[in-house]
This record gives structure tokens, C-alpha cells and sequence, in this order.
């Protein structure tokens, strides 16, 4: 909104704050002409008014809820901002274990479950539709807490749910429940207090029979959790001495020097599954991103996330190709002596263009060439981009040099930037 005049201000500042606090939360933006900067008023000037958001699902819908986790065959979490807003992270955890559901994340700015527990099976794959058909196969209940429940990057050709699939959406945004797709219950319940609720239904109606059926299942998740993890972990030793270097070296590397306090902001786009194998956090609060999977906030964000928490080593891991939407974001570090440590993923293209493209076309991209996807000729050095800026960067080509760097990046009290060269194959989406 733009200010007609100075005496408008109080009232839409008050405006401003109260929709970006209220569900379902974000930001606000207010034009104040130079005309009205110069302008004086008498005002009131008061708080703004928030809503108690306290909401708690009835006894027959969290019961209701209940039955439905207990009778699952392959019950899904699918969780986004809205439980760590709540607080609710603990009592996602509890849920999960209680009922051994698998747990995946929506593009939520906060992971809120702690990405090294064996239930979670990372982010929903909202980008690929073939890999989101996958995720979504076996699955006959879907239980989607404070996000929403699918935000579709491409058009399907066939509804993502399994016929017979139910679905839950239990969140304080009441506009998104049942907004593109059908649900069997929707709730507007703040998610924590909604969660307690349903933890108590399950404990007060699951059977001795239902209580091992749901440990044998969370067992078997485990297992493919296992799997998956072992999976990445042999391709990415598979090519452990490739020159470049591979996005699973690159991830093994960070993860083993990394601080252990580390505070993570990920934007490594299709390195992520070699990040969620390598770059594994046992608490919440530590893994960061992009909300809704925007490209470009890799730099600027964890500026704001050090700021907020001065005392947590900060690693944010960037694409090259997305660096440059807000490379000017090094110089406000630079210039404000803000402590961050950049690692850049570069692979000298938009990769995730590529492998869209790929998806897209599939059987008629044989024999195409990828128009404006390369950054080449000439290469990208961010080490010298950085410098410009007043940041201490490196350029890492030998994958033996990355702990070392990370180590030292770390410890400096500046901010720091790793120009990792690595390598653009697209054979494969994650691996």
C-alpha cells in the first residue's frame, strides 16, 4: 500500500504488522513517497493488535484424526512452517514416532523436524512429477500440519493422490484447507495444540496390536531411510576422485569440518540430496531455506539469520547460478562485518533449468541443446566476484582443500566465501 499523506502512517504501519504476524504470516510492504516524508502530523501512535490464534481442533475431530493415523497402511507427515511457528516441533516428533509415519517437509523456511531422524524422507519433490508420483505411491493417508498441501511447480496429468488416499490439513490458514485439493478433514487448529490433541486421541484408543503395527512400520521406514542414505553414500564414493569434484564429495567434505554448532541455510538446489545425506542435523532450529523454493535468498538470508543469532556459526550452501540474484548481498555482509560463511556450489550452469527442461520434454529432448543454461566462456570465478565486494573469498578445485577452508572460513569472525568448482552432470536429478 502507498501513504496518501503522514497522518496515514500510524494506521498502516499498525496494518502492516498485524497481516504480517496474523495466519498465515509474511511480508508487508508500504510506499511512503518523498512528499510525505517531508510532511508533519499529529498522530495517535498505539500497538498493533494481534489475534489469539489458539485454536484447538474439537474432541470428535481430533479423535477422528486419530483413528484415521491408527488405521493407516503408510501414513505421510507433510509439514511446513506452521509447526515451528506453533512450537509444535517436539510434539511433531512425538506423532511421528507414535504412529510410525514417514515424515517429509513442504519448501518451508524452517525444516521442523530434525533432518537425521530415520523417519524423515526430506522434502517433497514438488518439482519433478515423475519423482512426486514416486513419493506419493505408496501412500493411502496424507496428513499435511502448517503447510500446505501441495504447491505444484508443473501441471499433472493425473491427480498426485492414489485412489483411495485420505487427506488431513490441519493449519491456522484457513483459505489454503481444501483450497486445490479435496480433504477428508480439514482443521483450523493452531498445529501444536492440534497435534497434542490427536497424540492424546491415539494413546487413549490405540490397541496393544495397533501400538506394534505402527513400531513395526516406523521400523520399516527406518529401513528405507537406511537405504536411501547408503544409496547416496556409495554413488557419491562411487565418483570420490572425479575431477571436478561431485556434489556428494563436496557435501562429505563440509559435513565432516563444519562447526557443530552450525545454523544451516540451504539453497543447494540439486545438490540437496547429497546435502540431506551429509549435512545431518539431530535437533531443530538449525536447517533453513527458501519458503515456497524461490530462488536467490542463499545470500542475503543468512545475513538475517546471523543477526538473529549472533552466537551460532552461519553456512549457507549456494548454487552458482542462483548467487547471482543477489550477489550484491556480499558487499552489506562486507561492509557491516557480518560473519557468514558462503560455500558455492559451482557447477558453471542453471542445472535445475536443465533438469527441468529434461523433465519437460522428456523422449523429445534427445538431441537438444541447453539454450542460455551455461555460465561458461567465461567461467565464473566467485572467489574474485567476492573480493570486489569486500568478502575473503577461495576457489577450492582440489576437494582435499574443502575441510580445511571450511575450518578456517569459520573460525575468522569475517565474512568468509568458498568457490567450489564442481562438476554439471545431468544423468540424474539428486544423485
Amino acid at each position: 500500500v502507498e501513504a496518501g499523506d503522514a497522518a496515514e502512517l500510524p494506521i498502516l504501519l499498525r496494518r502492516a504488522f498485524k497481516l504480517a504476524m496474523d495466519p498465515p504470516r509474511g511480508p508487508t510492504f508500504i510506499s511512503v513517497p518523498t512528499n510525505v516524508m517531508d510532511e508533519e502530523a499529529d498522530a495517535q501512535i498505539a500497538p498493533a493488535n494481534y489475534v489469539d490464534t489458539k485454536v484447538r481442533p474439537s474432541a470428535e475431530t481430533a479423535e477422528r484424526i486419530a483413528r484415521l493415523l491408527i488405521d493407516a497402511r503408510s501414513p505421510m507427515l507433510l509439514v511446513g512452517d506452521g509447526v515451528s511457528v506453533s512450537g509444535g516441533q517436539a510434539e511433531l516428533v512425538q506423532l511421528a514416532e507414535l504412529t510410525g509415519a514417514r515424515v517429509h517437509s513442504s519448501f518451508a523456511a524452517e525444516l521442523p523436524f530434525p533432518s537425521a531422524h530415520p523417519l524423515y524422507q526430506g522434502l517433497l519433490n514438488v518439482v519433478s512429477p515423475s519423482m512426486l508420483k514416486g513419493q506419493l505411491a505408496d501412500t493411502d493417508l496424507v496428513v499435511a500440519v502448517g503447510t500446505p498441501v501441495l504447491t505444484l511447480l508443473f501441471p499433472l496429468d493425473e491427480p498426485p493422490f492414489a485412489d483411495g488416499t485420505k487427506v488431513v490439513h490441519i493449519d491456522l490458514n484457513a483459505r489454503e484447507i481444501g483450497k486445490n485439493w479435496q480433504v477428508d478433514v480439514g482443521v483450523m487448529a493452531d498445529p501444536r495444540l492440534a497435534m497434542i490433541d490427536v497424540i492424546e486421541a491415539i494413546k487413549r484408543l490405540q490397541t496393544d496390536d495397533e501400538r506394534k503395527t505402527a513400531h513395526e512400520r516406523a521400523d520399516r521406514v527406518k529401513q528405507a531411510s537406511d537405504q536411501m542414505m547408503g544409496a547416496l553414500g556409495a554413488a557419491a564414493k562411487a565418483r570420490w576422485d572425479d575431477s571436478p569434484t561431485t556434489a556428494g564429495r563436496m557435501m562429505s567434505e563440509l559435513g565432516e569440518a563444519m562447526a557443530p554448532d552450525t545454523v544451516l541455510f540451504d539453497e543447494s538446489i540439486t545438490a540437496g540430496g547429497y546435502l540431506m545425506r551429509y549435512l545431518r542435523f539431530a535437533d531443530t532450529g538449525r536447517h533453513y531455506r527458501a519458503s515456497g523454493g524461490g530462488l536467490g535468498p542463499g545470500l542475503p538470508n543468512p545475513i538475517g539469520i546471523k543477526l538473529a543469532r549472533p552466537e551460532s556459526p552461519v553456512m549457507s550452501v549456494v548454487g552458482d547460478g542462483s548467487a547471482l540474484y543477489t550477489i550484491q548481498a556480499l558487499w552489506t555482509a562486507a561492509h557491516h562485518r557480518i560473519p557468514v560463511t558462503w560455500v558455492i556450489a559451482n557447477n558453471r550452469s542453471y542445472r535445475i533449468l536443465k533438469l527441468n527442461t529434461l523433465d519437460y520434454l522428456g523422449e523429445n529432448a534427445a538431441g537438444r541443446e541447453f539454450v542460455a543454461m551455461d555460465m561458461t566462456e567465461p567461467a565464473l570465478d566467485f572467489a574474485q566476484i567476492a573480493a570486489s565486494f569486500g568478502v575473503k573469498g577461495v576457489r577450492i578445485e582440489n576437494p582435499d582443500e574443502i575441510g580445511d577452508a571450511l575450518r578456517e572460513a569459520q573460525g575468522s569472525g569475517e565474512p568468509r566465501l568458498l568457490d567450489i568448482v564442481i562438476d554439471g552432470d545431468v544423468k540424474s536429478r539428486w544423485l
